[in-house]
């Protein structure tokens, strides 16, 4: 579960609550489902990213099996603020979960926005917004049996047709102690329609606790113009950063820097190939010609990719 033991982690753990208190727009990390791991959250660390979420880990599994606990969660003593998201539909068993993540991790977040259909068939995900009841209860009971005031507890929802709803839930969710809540701007049925800013805006007006914003923010610039749209206070960015982990720092498109240091560290991590080529796939769309991906994105070794960047950019 933990890369390098040395001190012991309490000492690491930081209160994410100091983000949304320092005055600044949070830039975050979003879950990603197999890309936001370790060494992906150690490079977007490097550039200006301030809190990186896990990809979702179904909490029932984390709480049964010492494999999947392993599989599914890494750290090292670099890695904070870093937040736990979990899949859930029993209080108890979050706060199960909640409870063996709290030595290692900053906070949890329950996921109340994944539109994916194994997800809503299983009781996961986006479904629970039409569960305000049981969200409030679960966000209760991790308050309640969690010691650790400091460890925060967040949800990422989507919203409704009708925004009354998306309201009432997270007013609920607030009352019952919940630390911010992300709003990803769609409704469960929408895809790649426009993201509602101005859903997120009247959310953030009816609130009293931290709103962050996602949905659609692949440019510094456009975390700029969301901030000023919804007036949230953290910006959480997926795919963007996927194809530009030095977003968060300003860069247009990913520097030639950043692809050796995802080299670096995807190598001194282990990172599996697929993953580590498919990081690069992402990250070169944009400063790579059709010709020169039909051949990179082809390659099947670790050895292939970095002699082709050597060749290619001297990397």
């Amino acid at each position: 579960m933990i890369d390098d033991i040395g001190e012991p982690e309490e000492c690491r753990l930081k209160d994410p609550m100091d983000l949304f208190h320092s005055g600044q727009v949070v830039k975050i990390c979003a879950p990603m489902v197999r890309y936001s791991k370790l060494a992906f959250r150690t490079l977007v660390r490097k550039y200006s990213c301030d809190l990186c979420y896990t990809p979702m880990i179904v909490a029932a599994d984390f709480v049964r099996s010492a494999k999947a606990r392993d599989s599914e969660f890494t750290t090292n003593k670099g890695d904070h603020p870093l937040i736990v998201q979990f899949a859930a539909k029993e209080s108890q068993v979050l706060c199960d979960a909640a409870r063996i993540i709290c030595p290692f991790a900053d906070g949890i977040d329950l996921n109340c926005g994944c539109p994916q259909r194994w997800a809503i068939s299983e009781g996961y995900g986006a479904c629970l917004i039409n569960k305000p009841e049981l969200v409030k209860d679960m966000v209760r009971h991790v308050r309640n049996q969690i010691d650790n005031p400091k460890f925060s507890v967040s949800i990422k929802i989507r919203i409704h047709e009708d925004l009354k709803r998306t309201v009432d839930l997270c007013q609920k969710a607030e009352a019952a102690g919940v630390s911010w809540i992300t709003v990803h701007g769609r409704s469960i049925e929408e895809r790649h329609q426009p993201v509602h800013y101005d859903a997120i805006k009247i959310i953030k007006q009816s609130m009293s606790i931290p709103i962050v914003a996602n949905g659609d923010i692949k440019t510094l610039k456009d975390a700029e113009n969301v901030h000023h749209l919804t007036e949230a206070d953290g910006i959480m960015v997926a795919r963007g950063l996927l194809a530009n982990p030095a977003m968060f720092a300003g860069y247009e498109e990913t520097p030639f820097q950043c692809i050796q240091d995802w080299v670096d560290i995807a190598l001194e991590h282990g990172t599996p190939f697929t993953c580590f080529h498919h990081h690069l796939m992402y990250m070169m769309e944009r400063i790579t010609s059709k010709q020169e991906k039909k051949v990179f994105n082809v390659l099947s070794s670790t050895s292939a990719v970095l002699d082709y960047l050597n060749d290619h950019y001297g990397l």
